[in-house]
């Protein structure tokens, strides 16, 4: 007892030293800033410095460019809004905020798992509400909101400790975040991303590009090992740690639904199948299966370029109908409503984005990007550092870098101009870089002190089933799913290149001959 009792005090200075260190960072949009003035003040060092390299791709010499030049004031002048309006992942990620919010605002998302949470076995109930946390990430930050305390509900309704059921879905939520069955938003934040640094690395006349899912096929695979992960770690180390919850709070379970709710999941249900008949149409027979050449092939097609919006109404439809049927939308002002809601949710993400997209824009234009890659492939050919070790190296990098910096899309706008464009000269796919990337990224949002949702976890833990909890309670049972789901998913990971898998369709970790000379 007293063995444990030090290492679990260890283990709290080591997080709040990490927690004040991290409380000295500016926010992201201040960061960005910073970014920015730091890229232009190197930028006009290489300038004056000469530096210079000669890119293997096209045989020609790179040169840096100075900010503080009338070129470059011309240029801050003419982009500043391009530079915002065109930051690629903006548009994506509102796009999906703004449907998935309609099945949020409605209800559908609750009455869901309400209704799938029911029945299950308590040994089972784990692994459950863990891929349902995995899957919830298709919700974006939705899904740490409405998972956990349902999840929590579940594990009472069996007799188990309902914190427990709170830490694990947690986890799937946060740990898992980056893997899912479905094309998500991460997918297109991410893809977005990488696509800007392969223009900003080849120009912007090149028509080489990633596609959103250019790691599903891996991301589909890994939804279930994060299952199963989290689903061992729950029942052999983190529920006997916590013990038999003693609590008084109501152990009457996940509630029936009401008969409006389950009419609304019938029409929810008969409004999705209608819309994936219609798509099916419009692929093998329509113009969705084709490609520009008019060739009918997945890779290329249009239903792959036009995913996004297929995937707007694919979660439009079911939660208007579902909003309508059990009266949380009355009118189409209530729609309009819903959507304003989710959209004020991410008014910080739009104020990350015009920041980034002045620092991604300036780190483009000055081709800081481009020489630093060409000199770090270089460096990293000629100590012979490449290869399955280098590609560890970058997750754990990526993970540590996560915990300073908790959003995705800020790490990978500062990363993939740099490694997107190296990984390439090493003969890498930017898809395959881009993978590498999420691995490092997803597991160690879990134990993040910086992460509002721990906080508010905790808040919902506090009021409803233990007092007494503190951030020690979610963060020292948080750290085994983390532990577990880095090493075993980088295991996983390393299994899947050797054997050669597709990581998403037409993607291997090799760059298609032909994209440099």
């Amino acid at each position: 007892m007293t063995e444990a009792t030090e290492k679990k005090s260890l283990t709290m200075r080591f997080l709040d030293g990490v927690e004040r260190a991290c409380r000295k960072l500016p926010p992201p949009a201040i960061l960005f800033c910073l970014l920015f003035v730091i890229t232009a003040v190197i930028g006009w060092l290489c300038v004056m410095g000469d530096v210079s390299v000669v890119n293997p791709a096209n045989g020609k010499t790179v040169t840096a460019q100075n900010l503080f030049s009338t070129k470059g004031v011309e240029w801050l002048l003419t982009n500043l809004t391009k530079n915002f309006t065109g930051y690629a992942p903006m548009g994506l990620v509102m796009c999906m905020t703004l449907t998935i919010g309609l099945c949020d605002e409605s209800g559908l998302l609750k009455a869901l798992i309400q209704k799938y949470l029911r029945n299950v076995p308590p040994s089972l109930m784990a692994y459950v509400v863990g891929f349902i946390g995995v899957m919830g990430n298709i919700a974006s930050n939705t899904a740490y909101v409405v998972v956990p305390p349902l999840a929590a509900v579940a594990f009472l309704g069996v007799g188990k400790n309902p914190i427990a059921g709170m830490i694990a879905s947690f986890a799937g939520c946060s740990a898992g975040f980056t893997a899912n069955m479905l094309i998500a938003g991460t997918d297109s934040l991410v893809a977005g991303l990488t696509n800007d640094a392969i223009k900003g690395f080849l120009g912007a006349e090149s028509t080489f590009r990633v596609d959103v899912t250019c790691n599903w096929y891996f991301m589909m695979a890994s939804t279930f090992l994060c299952a199963l992960v989290i689903g061992w770690v729950n029942n052999h180390i983190v529920e006997p740690r916590l013990g038999k919850y003693e609590g008084d709070a109501d152990t009457s379970g996940v509630q029936d639904l009401t008969p409006e709710q389950k009419l609304g999941l019938k029409r929810a249900a008969l409004g999705s199948l209608v819309f994936i008949a219609i798509i099916l149409i419009g692929y093998f027979w329509g113009p969705l299966g084709l490609t520009k050449s008019g060739a009918r092939k997945f890779i290329g097609s249009a239903f792959l370029s036009g995913l996004i919006p297929i995937l707007f109404f694919f979660f439009a439809v079911p939660g208007i109908l579902y909003g309508y049927t059990v009266g949380s939308f009355k009118s189409s002002a209530d729609v309009n409503k819903a959507m304003v809601r989710q959209t004020a949710a991410v008014g910080s993400f739009v104020v990350l984005c015009f920041f980034a997209g002045q620092f991604q824009g300036l780190f483009n234009w000055t081709r800081l990007g481009t020489i630093l890659a060409i000199e770090g492939a270089n460096f990293l050919k000629g100590i012979g550092f490449t290869g399955i070790p280098m590609c560890v190296c970058f997750i754990f990098v990526a993970a540590c870098i996560n915990i300073l910096i908790s959003s995705s899309a800020a790490k990978w706008a500062i990363l993939a101009p740099l490694f997107v464009p190296m990984f390439m000269l090493m003969g890498y796919h930017p898809g395959f870089t881009q993978l590498l990337y999420r691995l490092g990224d997803s597991p160690s949002n879990c134990i993040s002190p910086l992460s509002a949702y721990v906080w508010m976890m905790l808040s919902v833990v506090q009021a409803k089933y233990n007092k007494d909890a503190h951030i020690g309670t979610m963060l020292s049972n948080l750290v085994p799913y983390f532990l577990a789901l880095q090493i075993i998913w980088v295991t996983f990971f390393i299994i899947w290149a050797y054997a050669g898998i597709p990581i998403g369709p037409g993607v291997t970790m090799t760059l298609p001959a032909g994209i440099l000379p």
